[in-house]
């Protein structure tokens, strides 16, 4: 029998409870879950990648954990990922008509290269309008974001 096995695509810089819901869901719908921790090594991100995978892997729930693996990739298209994990699929999740807008060439793309298939999940309502880049704003401009990212994160955040 295979391993139906996705890859879960994102800078996590830092993970937030929309991307846990995302994760989340795909583990229920997939044998396996790739977390695939993209960056681009000439930018700085707010966290180590390394760190990133280690908040993404702290933040998971220990039910989904089991079925989850975190990789790091740098400068690689998604689709090279994808074969180079034996994934048969990507999963993003959509807060809503501006994320489809954005995502749907990727997929498309992604499909022409390679055969493999995006799944759009549509995120949880109560989190739309979180992302990592405004977490990162509010928390750095002193409001309150622990409703927003798990506290593994919170706690990061409160040492930068």
């Amino acid at each position: 029998m295979t391993t139906r096995r996705c890859v879960c695509p994102g800078s996590f810089d830092p993970v937030t409870l929309g991307h846990v819901d995302i994760v989340s869901r795909a583990a229920a719908l997939y044998d396996e879950v790739v977390v695939a921790v993209l960056h681009n090594p000439a930018k700085q991100g707010t966290f180590e990648v390394s760190r990133r995978m280690d908040l993404v892997r702290a933040s998971l729930p220990a039910e989904v954990s089991e079925r989850v693996r975190v990789e790091a990739f740098a400068e690689r298209l998604l689709v090279d990922v994808c074969r180079d994990v034996g994934a048969e699929a990507v999963v993003k999740g959509l807060r809503g008509g501006t994320d489809f807008a954005y995502e749907l060439p990727m997929a498309l793309m992604n499909r022409h290269l390679t055969g493999v298939e995006t799944v759009f999940l549509p995120g949880d309502p109560a989190l739309e309008h979180v992302s990592s880049s405004l977490v990162k704003e509010v928390h750095r401009l002193g409001g309150d974001v622990s409703d927003l990212v798990p506290g593994a994160v919170l706690e990061a955040l409160a040492q930068i």
